[in-house]
C-alpha cells in the first residue's frame, strides 16, 4: 500500500475567496471547481509529508500549512503587494530554511519556505 496524495481541506462558505492567495500571488492552477469546492494544484511532482508540531520554530505558533517555493522572497513580495497580512519574518532560520508567515484569506496561518 501506498499513499499517493494528502489534500488539506480548509472550511469556508467563500471557496472563491481563495483565488487571489492561492492562484494569484502562488501561481497554483484551479484544478476542481464544483462551486462548494475549489481545488488548487501544480503539476510539480511533490513529496507526501504530514508533520505533528508542538511549536513553529523559533518562536513561532504552529502554522496551519507550509508551503514550499521556489523564491520565497519573492513570494514575500507578492503577499504583500497583495495585501496579505505578513505575520513572521522573512527569517533565515537555523535548520536551513528561508521563510515566513502570511494569513490566507481565511485567517489560516501559511508558512512559506524555500531550503538554503
Amino acid at each position: 500500500m501506498k499513499v499517493r496524495r494528502i489534500v488539506a481541506n480548509i472550511e469556508t462558505q467563500d471557496a472563491a475567496a481563495a483565488s487571489r492567495f492561492y492562484h494569484d500571488v502562488l501561481g497554483l492552477d484551479l484544478l476542481m471547481d464544483h462551486g462548494w469546492i475549489a481545488t488548487y494544484g501544480s503539476p510539480e511532482t511533490m513529496q507526501v509529508q504530514v508533520s505533528f508540531m508542538a511549536q513553529g520554530g523559533s518562536g513561532t505558533p504552529v502554522p496551519d500549512l507550509s508551503i514550499e517555493v521556489d523564491d520565497v522572497d519573492a513570494v514575500f513580495e507578492a503577499m504583500k503587494q497583495a495585501g496579505f497580512a505578513v505575520e513572521y519574518g522573512p527569517a533565515d532560520e537555523p535548520w536551513g530554511v528561508r521563510r515566513f508567515y502570511v494569513r490566507d484569506p481565511y485567517g489560516r496561518l501559511v508558512n512559506i519556505l524555500s531550503h538554503r
